[in-house]
């Protein structure tokens, strides 16, 4: 690439803060258009450079693209809030629908521009970063399952696989307002879908216990040691056949993250009384089976239980 020759065709071209509008926001009104920041100091963006070109006209117009040398744009470069380079833009109706920092492999850039283009099968993208985002979190990194169910949440936002688990993420590392967003901005059309019913309900069963002070998850010590949880289990230890002190228990159990031995309690009240207060214990079982999700082994047993109570 030669740093001091501009590129002019229909699809790629150079442009300036003058010019920005009407090469960018005005053309992204009939074709999907990238803007890539560089400058001609940046070994990266020389690498870049060609093959997201190689790319962009294997598309035949179907999408542009608009570079920018921040060298001599540093107020468009400012504006944009371009903190390093490459960084690249994707506008579509004259909005930024898309974009990343950093080389990218080629095959990545064709995923990338597949998704402007409309060409991409975003749910099989999503799904296999869900996939191995799942395979991640049994192997204990957290932080890598996270920036995959992210990624796939951004190719594919009806993905409700992968945005419960991101959720559940959160809820377990203290996030309790980060998961609730994560259900709030859930496309309309999954908004009610299980996956994400259950982790609503793990997160109303912890409304007012989002950690302690340093916004940490609550741990089994921590849960044991919680002032509703200690009060609680006296009443049931002083009157082990108090049904409503033993629901008040996996109350303030579940409140603090413990779901296994809230369903313990409710389990050992169903069946003591499974009529005991409109089936007050019974129910909140069912909440808990939810918040756990349908599939879940403490879920599975717990149902397993109360089967077993109820038809014996």
């Amino acid at each position: 690439m030669n740093d001091a020759a501009p590129v002019s065709t229909d699809m790629i071209k150079d442009t300036d803060t003058a010019s920005f509008a009407a090469d960018v926001i005005e053309a992204s009104k009939d074709v999907p258009v990238i803007v890539d920041f560089w400058a001609p100091w940046c070994g990266p963006c020389k690498q870049l450079m060609p093959v997201l070109e190689r790319v962009v006209r294997a598309q035949e117009g179907k999408v542009k693209m608009v570079k920018v040398n921040i060298d001599d744009n540093q107020e468009l470069a400012g504006q944009m809030r371009v903190q390093s380079i490459p960084a690249v833009f994707a506008f579509k109706d004259g909005q930024p629908v898309d974009g990343f920092m950093g080389g990218q492999p080629e095959s990545e850039l064709k995923k990338f521009v597949a998704r402007l283009t409309g060409e991409a099968d975003t749910g099989q993208e999503a799904e296999a970063l869900f996939s191995r985002a799942m395979g991640t979190l049994q192997s204990g990194d957290i932080g890598g399952a996270a920036q995959d169910l992210a990624q796939a949440i951004h190719v594919h936002p009806e993905h409700t696989g992968a945005r419960a688990a991101l959720a559940r993420v959160y809820l377990e590392s203290g996030g309790m307002d980060e998961a609730r967003a994560l259900l709030t901005d859930a496309p309309e059309e999954v908004a009610d879908h299980p996956d994400l019913a259950s982790v609503r309900a793990a997160l109303d069963l912890r409304s007012g216990r989002e950690g302690d002070e340093d916004g940490d998850a609550i741990d089994e010590g921590e849960a044991q040691a919680d002032p509703a949880v200690t009060a609680a289990l006296a009443k049931v230890e002083a009157n082990p056949d108090d049904l409503d002190a033993r629901l008040e228990a996996a109350k303030a159990l579940a409140a603090t993250g413990d779901n296994g031995a809230a369903m313990d309690h409710c389990l050992y009240a169903v069946a003591k009384n499974r009529a005991h207060d409109d089936e007050a214990a019974r129910k909140f079982l069912l909440t808990l089976f939810q918040a756990e999700g349908s599939e879940s082994e403490l879920a599975r047993d717990g149902r397993a239980r109360l089967s077993s109570i109820l038809f014996a």
